[in-house]
């Protein structure tokens, strides 16, 4: 994949192996979920858990609202990219998309499981708003794909 950056420099990266997207999906953590409703887009960062197969996340609604949860329902197929960077040459990231779905009552279980094993957490209660939904949604990998800087690995 060749990108120019800002400074007109071409950076250029190497795919990252099946064995290299899988270790980093399960140490990162925290990434960036991209959802849709119809020509409308929403990207937003969120933690997940993955166990090998999907990724899992907790999507929370305070009151009455949630525009994550309203996308997640109308979108029929969902981009995740999970990154990180140091610099120009050592970097990564992974892009994962198929469809997303709530997760069935009897995987619960297993989905806590996946997202105590590597999400990273951010503090969201906001203070005065009670929670009133909390839901688990899966993605199902139809396309995966990871790059890295060239010939350097973090």
């Amino acid at each position: 994949m060749d990108v120019s950056n800002t400074d007109g420099r071409e950076l250029r990266g190497e795919p990252m192996d099946e064995a290299a997207v899988d270790a980093f999906l399960h140490e990162r953590g925290v990434g960036v979920l991209s959802l849709a409703d119809g020509g409308d887009a929403y990207g937003c960062p969120v933690s997940f858990g993955y166990d090998g197969e999907q990724l899992y996340f907790v999507l929370l609604r305070f009151g009455e609202d949630s525009e994550k949860l309203d996308f997640a329902a109308a979108t029929e197929t969902a981009t995740f990219a999970a990154y990180d960077f140091e610099d120009e040459h050592r970097w990564r990231s992974v892009l994962v998309r198929g469809p997303i779905e709530p997760v069935p009552e009897d995987r619960t279980e297993a989905v806590d499981e996946a997202l105590f094993d590597n999400a990273q957490f951010a503090s969201l209660y906001p203070q005065g708003e009670p929670m009133t939904e909390r839901t688990r949604y899966r993605l199902v990998p139809e396309e995966v794909t990871g790059q890295q800087g060239q010939g350097r690995t973090l």
